[in-house]
């Protein structure tokens, strides 16, 4: 097992081993000495520390030289993970030279450290799950365009409606795949702003030379410079955590779709994995399981983003407590969504879909589901509130004496004085009233093609 994801199965389960690469405590520990070396190179460059000093802080930024459980020790007892690092950093440095260590940490402060890491992790991170969801939208495109004339029973509060396709369904996830992938890079570009101000968000320490002191950090660190640092303003990040939650919730939306298609008395769709999906009672079970992680994470995730959004009224210029709830529940969400569009992926990937079934599922109601194909062509004679009632009358008579709506429509002379059988049956054939269909599902693919 890797240091992704350790011992833990729910974290194999329902995370990705590449996301939680970029959170383990070597990540975290390895992305704040790349701070503190770079921080030490930026001093040097805008002449607020000397050039010799760099070399032997560099020298030592390698997480893999420090013994990282007295790390987190240190951390329960200093209050915070950045306190012991660059205490430690600082005996490392003087191990080899002693001036150089005066020079760890120069004008900065916790907040600096610990922000700035975050956010070279997320740079890693974000991406994983954008990529995932590519994979996502490639696989729901084959699926729209392969299905753009599969129909299938349309269906609204879980009954049947009017008839759709397959492709349909399908553009459906992609365009929302598509919306939310722009929104998840938008945020994330919007939060990758440097974090530097010092012990008040002044940089005083570094007198006059603190904004040059940024350019070159931001420069070194391929970070963009904000007009100002941004301690207690918490709304970049919360935008991002917003549109983590928006990704497992569209990953969530799909899950759901899919559960309910692979249902036993549907049968329309279903996952096909190699192993797992058993259960340890039944050995005929083959569970939702991709689609099952993707629900859990749109079932957790709005409760991680209610976290971060509680965390934003931050005091002053220095929160407490607001912003020590940021420091895992980030990365939690995350590795949720990581999780969560690495299943969706997986899932639609490898998607089973029955095509006789979702034709077979349409014809149970005996044509019930284009009742309103027929009150539109009725209303053309008798207008429209006249032809609902006949038609809604046929339903029932059609349900009651267990016979098809079409052969309910012709014995009612109402109806047949209007509407001759073959018309009747017409109306009734589902290809036949599948609207623009095909071009909502040809717009989709279009745009998806030109991303």
């Amino acid at each position: 097992m890797s240091e992704a994801i350790g011992n833990d199965p729910h974290d194999a389960l329902f995370g990705d081993r590449a996301v939680a690469r970029c959170f383990t405590p070597h990540a975290r520990f390895q992305s704040m000495l790349d701070v503190e070396a770079a921080l030490a190179q930026a001093e040097a460059r805008a002449g607020v520390i000397p050039q010799t000093a760099v070399a032997p802080i560099e020298a030592v930024a390698d997480a893999s030289l420090y013994d990282l459980s007295l790390w987190a020790a240190q951390t329960a007892q200093d209050g915070n993970p950045a306190i012991p690092l660059v205490r430690q950093l600082t005996q490392m440095v003087a191990r080899t030279d002693a001036n150089a260590a005066g020079y760890v940490h120069w004008g900065s402060t916790s907040q600096d450290l610990l922000d700035t890491s975050l956010l070279l992790r997320l740079r890693t991170a974000v991406p994983l799950v954008l990529s995932h969801l590519d994979r996502a939208a490639a696989a729901a495109a084959g699926h729209a365009r392969t299905h753009i004339d599969t129909v299938m029973a349309g269906r609204t509060l879980l009954s049947h409606a009017t008839p759709i396709t397959f492709g349909l369904k399908a553009a459906g996830w992609l365009d929302a795949i598509g919306r939310d992938r722009e929104s998840l890079f938008a945020a994330l570009h919007e939060s990758l702003v440097l974090q530097f101000g010092g012990a008040s968000g002044t940089l005083a320490a570094l007198g006059d030379a603190g904004p040059r002191v940024s350019d070159h950090l931001g420069e070194l660190l391929a970070l963009r410079v904000p007009d100002l640092p941004w301690h207690a303003q918490r709304d970049r990040l919360a935008r991002l955590a917003g549109a983590l939650g928006v990704t497992c919730g569209v990953c969530g939306k799909i899950a759901r779709d899919l559960v309910l298609l692979a249902q036993t008395e549907v049968g329309e769709a279903f996952e096909t994995r190699a192993t797992g999906g058993g259960s340890s009672a039944m050995p005929h079970k083959r569970n939702p399981v991709s689609a099952s992680i993707a629900l859990a994470a749109a079932v957790r995730a709005p409760g991680l983003v209610a976290t971060l959004l509680s965390a934003m009224p931050q005091e002053h210029e220095r929160g407490v407590g607001g912003l020590h709830a940021e420091w895992t529940t980030l990365p939690e969400l995350v590795s949720l969504a990581g999780g969560a569009t690495r299943a969706i992926a997986d899932a639609l990937e490898g998607l089973a879909v029955d095509v006789d079934r979702m034709r077979a599922n349409l014809e149970i109601t005996r044509g019930l589901a284009l009742a309103e194909a027929v009150t539109m062509a009725l209303a053309e004679r008798v207008g429209r509130s006249a032809a609902y009632t006949l038609v809604e009358q046929a339903t029932r008579r059609a349900t009651n004496d267990r016979v098809s709506l079409a052969d309910a429509l012709a014995a009612d002379p109402a109806v047949s004085q209007h509407l001759t059988r073959a018309e009747i049956d017409r109306r009734l054939t589902p290809d036949t009233y599948l609207g623009a269909s095909r071009v909502f599902v040809e717009r989709v693919l279009e745009r998806w093609a030109k991303r």
